[in-house]
């Protein structure tokens, strides 16, 4: 037996590049006891905290491999609880950073985080329409409220009360009783998604976002308070004798439904606060002392204070019914516009704290990876707002597109749409940053003292690392430079791109016009032109051969010094994204986006192996140096490790939560980094732990075998459970024959003997009730199982319960179903034929009875539904009803033009 081959593991080394997450909220924390100065984003799988004083990454958070949804600190500062995209929750320590804590109960991702007054509760809602209260002290599920037909958006806890208040993506807000763990109420005034929910006035005033222009405002009522006995008689009742006696015939006419709905409180529309934009209402919510609302719209954010006077836009919808002012003068009183935030870019998520000498910070996450941190003083007659700090050193604003390491596999180069990055590997802090245009591609300058970029409008930029300043710009391409490469002898390098030209540049060095030094510069010497746009090149180790892709789904291999064509390598279904070249020129890999990964000979352009290596479109390929191994990554969000000389694949490295887009080896083969749609850059490190495949492939098909296990289990119990199902029908029907046979028997004995026939002490009906509970689960399955020569009585059966009555809807169902099965058996046999005309009969009238009592039914319905829309002026179901009347009028519209026609 030989050898097995051994490899070395390529480990998750570090994340660097990620300011912040997208799909978390940011969050003021408390830590070294100060407030309002330090703030915790989501870092992909991690949690950052970064002081927005210095800018500066304070502590990280250590996650696992789910992304991180949803952050929430709690009331005494010390814990921070974390949501993830698989459902879990963690709750770690701010003082150790550790995790202590860990709740798994969503089936979905984590949408909303909130702790209640004390700390001692915490509620999460989810993309599965869960709600779940959970224990953090004792470290369980408390009790789970389901309810919301889709994802919930926001949860809050009352202080005084142990009510709950949900809202979700089903337009509904949900009131839920957490004594009784139900839902006593129900808002049914949105006509769009709930994303926002915010209490203000002493959790008197409870304030809605949705995806219209209006922000809606309930008033709360809590029922002890309105039957409180020292309210003075005045206000009990207001107006003439009349007025009060209509009032109390309401109130008689209204006492079920509240007895029912507002055992606790009452919670009724007062107003709307209009806003001038369309977009929709991406947060909702106040600072801790609750005296500043902020709306989070797109790329603004506009803050409401409460408890001073003058708000322009309100409409009030009591106002016809209550004294002049009343109402819209208490909201006029709690409610004014103050200013808003204009940000740089879209806004992910804000968060608020008012300090103690009256200065309100808040704090924005944006879109394009950045954090910036705002200053004002609401109680000044002009508030100006001012910006006190902006995290952007520590990422790009867009994607990463092209990477490169140095010779001495120190500096990593990285570089996106609108500068390009020089960070210092073993640190990972970034050492230089230079504005530039849409990067492609890029190179180290040998002597690693410029870089070379190649842009998406086709010039190159030459950079000089030393100052950071940008020496030359060259029109290279007529459109964008996809690819370069450096020659072996260090002393040009080539450029293709889709103007269909391959270039080659020599360095030179020419007269500096600002100093009396030379500096370098480039110079074109040859183009090879061709039929179809260039997507890559590559030079081979021996500098003979050019590799060139096309977009033809074609390698075109030409000779360096005579350009002249050698091989065409063709195979590929759609076009070739990334190659390169093994050392010994032996070997060109060549990664499609038809997700395969093929690789040729150089010297006769045969093609040695095919793999199917993504998922997804392979974005990257490279060999590592000395080795015929070489590492691929696509848009799967993978990273996967070949051996191009036994074709076998050695590892995955799995890390990235979207796209990957590029990656770069180090020269010595000790470092991989690669860059992400998440803006993320990952490091990753080869350790010096041998990897054999044996024992990797027995892994995963363990790991593959209990999942398919599980799988299996259950496809195992359903074919189980439906065998048992038909069983249980055919025992049933057994037991309803041995019944049917005794009653014949003894009917038959009493007639002989001139008795009165009655009935034996059993019941005859039990066997048909069991077959009707026996064909509630597994309906269809049970019946396809059942044998033919249970089906007559099965009818028999059938036919009795439907005389009586009984389960019409599903005996149908089931009737049409043996019948659609066995139609040919059926009409063939004559014994049926009475059986079937009887059932016709029965089952026509008693269908009749049902429509009609569903029509009845959905009359009521209706009449209840314009009742309640007439007294609460809310319409129920609109955007349903819109689309069945429009539907009805194009109807109406058609069977119109067709009679015109004719």
């Amino acid at each position: 037996m030989g050898l097995t081959k051994q490899y070395l593991r390529y480990t998750a080394s570090a994340l660097f590049g990620v300011i912040a997450s997208q799909k978390g909220n940011i969050i003021y924390v408390t830590l070294r006891g100060e407030k309002g100065r330090y703030v915790a984003v989501p870092a992909c799988e991690h949690v950052f905290i970064w002081d927005t004083r210095k800018g500066e990454k304070v502590l990280i958070l250590q996650g696992l491999k789910q992304e991180v949804t949803s952050l929430c600190p709690s009331p005494d500062g010390l814990h921070l609880a974390v949501g993830y995209e698989d459902g879990s929750i963690r709750v770690f320590s701010l003082l150790s950073g550790e995790g202590n804590v860990t709740f798994n109960g969503h089936k979905a991702s984590v949408t909303t985080l909130q702790y209640d007054q004390l700390g001692g509760r915490l509620v999460s809602g989810s993309k599965d329409t869960d709600v779940i209260v959970w224990d953090v002290i004792n470290e369980s599920g408390l009790y789970r409220l389901r309810g919301h037909k889709d994802a919930v958006t926001q949860a809050l806890f009352l202080r005084e009360k142990n009510l709950l208040v949900t809202s979700g993506k089903d337009t509904l807000v949900k009131w839920w009783d957490l004594d009784t763990q139900h839902c006593f109420k129900t808002l049914v005034g949105h006509r769009t998604e709930v994303w926002g929910l915010a209490f203000v006035s002493q959790e008197k005033r409870l304030i809605t976002g949705a995806a219209d222009s209006e922000l809606r405002v309930w008033n709360i009522t809590y029922i002890q308070e309105a039957t409180d006995p020292n309210e003075p008689e005045s206000k009990k009742s207001k107006g003439s004798p009349a007025a009060a006696e209509k009032t109390s015939e309401v109130d008689e006419t209204s006492a079920l439904d509240e007895m029912l709905e507002e055992r606790l409180l009452r919670c009724n529309k007062a107003g709307s606060i209009m806003r001038a934009g369309r977009d929709r209402v991406v947060t909702l919510a106040t600072d801790r002392t609750g005296r500043i609302l902020a709306c989070h719209v797109s790329n603004m954010l506009w803050g409401l204070l409460l408890g001073l006077s003058d708000f322009s836009r309100l409409k009030s919808e009591e106002e016809k019914e209550e004294p002049e002012g009343s109402v819209e003068m208490s909201l006029q009183e709690e409610i004014q516009r103050v200013t808003s935030i204009k940000a740089s870019a879209k806004i992910k998520s804000f968060d608020l704290i008012l300090s103690p000498k009256g200065e309100l910070k808040a704090t924005l996450l944006l879109q394009n990876n950045t954090i910036e941190s705002y200053i004002l003083n609401p109680s000044a007659q002009v508030p100006q707002v001012v910006r006190a700090s902006k995290i952007t050193i520590g990422g790009h604003r867009s994607d990463v597109r092209t990477l490169a390491f140095s010779s001495d596999n120190i500096a990593v180069l990285s570089a996106a749409a609108e500068s390009v990055k020089i960070w210092n590997r073993s640190t990972l802090q970034c050492i230089r940053t230079m504005a530039c245009e849409y990067a492609l591609c890029s190179l180290f300058v040998p002597g690693d003292r410029q870089i070379i970029i190649g842009t998406k409008t086709g010039k190159l930029q030459l950079y000089d690392l030393a100052s950071g300043s940008l020496l030359e710009t060259l029109a290279a391409h007529d459109g964008a430079l996809w690819s370069i490469s450096l020659s072996p002898d260090q002393r040009g390098f080539v450029t293709g791109g889709a103007d269909k030209c391959v270039k080659f540049w020599d360095f030179e060095l020419v007269k500096d016009e600002n100093s009396t030094q030379k500096r370098l510069s480039v110079k074109q010497t040859r183009i090879l032109q061709l039929d179809e746009d260039v997507l890559c090149v590559r030079y081979s180790p021996n500098q003979k051969l050019l590799a060139v892709s096309l977009l033809d789904c074609t390698v075109k291999i030409f000779y360096t010094d005579t350009l002249k064509f050698f091989l065409s390598l063709y195979g590929h279904k759609l076009p070739v994204l990334c190659m390169d070249i093994s050392y010994d020129g032996a070997l060109i890999a060549t990664g499609s986006a038809d997700r395969n990964v093929k690789i040729w000979g150089l010297d006769f352009g045969d093609c040695h192996r095919s793999l199917f290596a993504h998922d997804d479109s392979v974005m990257t390929l490279q060999f590592v140096h000395k080795s015929h191994l070489f590492f691929t990554a696509g848009k799967d969000h993978k990273i996967k490790q070949w051996d191009a000389d036994k074709f076998e694949h050695i590892q995955t490295l799995e890390g990235h939560h979207q796209e990957v887009w590029c990656l770069a080896l180090s020269p010595n083969g000790d470092y991989i980094v690669s860059s992400s749609h998440d803006k993320s850059l990952r490091l990753w490190e080869r350790t010096r732990e041998p990897l054999i495949l044996e024992e990797e492939r027995e892994m995963v098909r363990a790991l593959v075998a209990g999942e398919t296990q599980g799988e299996t289990g259950l496809a195992g119990k359903k074919t189980i459970e439906t065998v048992k199902a038909a069983e249980r029908i055919m025992e049933a029907i057994e037991l309803y024959r041995e019944e049917t046979a005794k009653l014949k028997e003894h009917q038959a004995i009493c007639k002989a003997a001139g008795k009165e026939v009655k009935r034996p002490g059993h019941n005859i009906p039990s066997g048909s009730s069991l077959s009707l509970r026996s064909l509630l689960s597994e309906l269809e399955e049970s019946l396809l199982v059942l044998p033919f020569s249970y089906v007559p009585d099965l009818f028999v059966l059938f036919n009795e319960h439907v005389q009586r009555g009984s389960e019409v809807e599903l005996l149908c169902r089931a009737l049409l179903f043996l019948l659609r099965i066995h139609f040919g058996r059926i009409t063939s046999n004559q014994l049926l034929v009475t059986v079937i005309e009887n059932l016709k009969k029965t089952t026509i009238s008693r269908v009749s009875e049902v429509r009609n009592v569903l029509g009845f039914n959905m009359a009521g319905l209706q009449f209840l539904k314009r009742e309640i829309e007439a007294k609460d002026e809310v319409t129920f179901f609109a955007d349903a009803t819109d689309r069945f009347e429009e539907k009805r009028r194009k109807r109406k519209k058609k069977e119109k033009l067709v009679l015109a026609m004719v």
